[in-house]
């Protein structure tokens, strides 16, 4: 690859990836995690979409695209084939904590309902439940993000400990809010790439307004502004898309998803290390 096509590359995944690697950590997902399921991704996409004509792509190929070991391929294609997800490698200290708190039987009333336990003392305690499952996180870091995030629940009283989730999310957030991060990114992003490399049967429709110059104080102002007029112009969208909507009984073509997505911009780009 050309340098200065490299160079842009790494900077454009810097970019790609700091919202993802945002969302993961407030989720719990180590980077070992996203490593396991971007490898998987990228034999998922090398193997559909990079076929020569319409047929899946080879395992020989797949290697050459992906840098990826031919035996680590095959391996990877059987985990997709079973429909299931792959079961991560490393999970976080304290993911790990709650999964032992909930399935040791020393922890656990046997049925899957953890312990009320208490802060110290012999087993079974909080201190010798972090012994065994928490990992290097130093006790009272671990203790402090678990009950910051609401993971755990602490008497102070008592000094007892109460497990209030099975799994640690650092930014309680719902099921849906994360599916719609997936599905709108990787909306605007097909689009992009389309765009970019040209791989699309026609441009798609595709633009921004942004100015790094803006008064501070007329933050609110336009956002108010993009607010009204942004639900104007989808709401118009809207009423096309159900002029051209077929029926659910239809059986004369397979119908097609089509749409728009707005999005404000507010705040500059990162500093540090882009490239």
């Amino acid at each position: 690859m050309d340098t200065t096509i490299s160079q842009s590359v790494d900077q454009a995944c810097r970019l790609l990836l700091r919202p993802v690697a945002a969302l993961l950590m407030k989720c719990g997902v180590t980077w070992k995690q996203f490593s396991d399921l971007s490898k998987s991704v990228f034999v998922e996409v090398a193997s559909r979409e990079f076929g020569i004509r319409g047929r899946p792509t080879n395992v020989s190929r797949v290697s050459i695209l992906t840098g990826i070991s031919r035996k680590e391929i095959k391996h990877q294609r059987d985990l997709l084939l079973q429909k299931t997800e792959a079961k991560p490698g490393k999970t976080n200290d304290a993911t790990r904590l709650l999964s032992g708190w909930h399935q040791d039987p020393l922890y656990s009333d046997g049925h899957g309902a953890p312990l009320t336990l208490p802060e110290r003392g012999p087993a079974p305690s909080f201190e010798t439940l972090f012994q065994r499952y928490g990992g290097d996180t130093p006790f009272q870091t671990l203790m402090k993000e678990l009950k910051s995030a609401g993971t755990v629940e602490f008497d102070e009283r008592a000094r007892k400990v109460v497990a209030k989730s099975r799994f640690h999310m650092p930014v309680p957030m719902s099921e849906e809010n994360i599916r719609f991060f997936g599905s709108n990114l990787f909306d605007h992003a097909r689009t992009l790439e389309d765009n970019v490399s040209g791989s699309g049967k026609q441009r798609r429709f595709e633009g921004f307004a942004v100015d790094d110059r803006v008064d501070p104080g007329a933050a609110k102002e336009f956002h108010a502004f993009l607010n009204e007029r942004g639900q104007q112009f989808l709401e118009e969208i809207d009423e096309w898309l159900n002029q051209h909507r077929v029926s659910d009984d239809n059986s004369k073509f397979v119908p097609i998803r089509l749409g728009v997505g707005l999005y404000a911009i507010d705040g500059q780009l990162p500093e540090g290390k882009q490239s």
